[in-house]
């Protein structure tokens, strides 16, 4: 057996077995990245759709995603990929992507207007080694490289990336340690931790989706924006709109005016807001 590092769930992980997340296994005695190169999605997407509004808006970037996530959200859109019985099913028609291979077919589409690769999808941190050792070779051929992540890692982790990375989009689902630890079954300190430090070194900009009856409440929205503007009040935060899905069914979409209203008390403090899936 063997403990993982990734995130906070320090899985003990049994020879031949898998994590939580579905990713990550132990194979003679070490845990490494299972799903190493198994993609499962791969498209060409505009910029805006990661979502990123203060990089290189107007460009197209190819997106990658392979399966599984060490969270639980119950609206998840790519459930398909994430939870962890998908995962498994998701792993055997997942095709093999070399770095190299993804770095050059990236490279290929410079001339549509590719800026470089976007890891995405599912939780690209979980397979950490492949997002290296592919966003390397990207660098190398003058491309960028885009994390759309939970941030739910551990700082070793983010560590190892920043070198290659220009641009994340992070989850930061809500402010409650409630909502993060019974709803997500997540760790908000954690994120909170990965946000901080990441911007240091990286352009970063914030999604918040607001569910009714979770997460969207004014209070919750103003002590949120107060804590990010504490560490840069131009970071971009995204505030969406919820649709029932998956295992969430039980509440209506998020109504529009509210989103609209909760992205004006988040102007008090932030510079740039931006509403989604109104």
């Amino acid at each position: 057996m063997a403990i993982c590092n990734v995130c906070f769930r320090q899985c003990d992980i049994p020879e031949g077995g898998t994590g939580f997340c579905g990713g990550r296994i132990c194979k003679d005695g070490t845990v490494q990245c299972g799903n190493y190169g198994k993609v499962t999605s791969l498209a060409l997407d505009p910029i805006e759709k990661k979502p990123l509004r203060r990089f290189h808006l107007g460009s197209l970037i190819v997106s990658v995603g392979s399966y599984g996530c060490n969270l639980r959200c119950p609206f998840c859109q790519n459930n398909s990929i994430s939870w962890s019985e998908a995962a498994k099913k998701a792993a055997d028609r997942a095709e093999f992507v070399s770095p190299e291979m993804l770095a050059e077919t990236a490279y290929r589409y410079r001339k549509t207007g590719n800026i470089g690769v976007a890891f995405t999808y599912n939780e690209p941190l979980i397979g950490y080694e492949y997002v290296k050792d592919t966003a390397e070779l990207v660098h190398e051929r003058g491309m960028k490289n885009v994390l759309v992540t939970n941030g739910t890692a551990s700082l070793e982790v983010l560590h190892e990336l920043l070198p290659y990375i220009d641009a994340m989009n992070i989850d930061l689902k809500g402010f409650t340690d409630r909502y993060y630890t019974e709803v997500l079954g997540g760790d908000r300190k954690m994120v909170m931790d990965f946000i901080k430090d990441a911007a240091k070194d990286c352009h970063i900009e914030l999604t918040t989706l607001i569910v009714p009856g979770e997460n969207d409440s004014a209070e919750e929205m103003a002590e949120l924006t107060e804590w990010v503007s504490e560490i840069n009040p131009d970071i971009p935060l995204h505030i969406s709109r919820f649709f029932p899905q998956f295992k969430m069914t039980d509440r209506e979409a998020t109504d529009v005016e509210h989103i609209y209203r909760l992205a004006q008390l988040a102007r008090e403090k932030l510079t740039y807001v931006y509403t989604g899936n109104c």
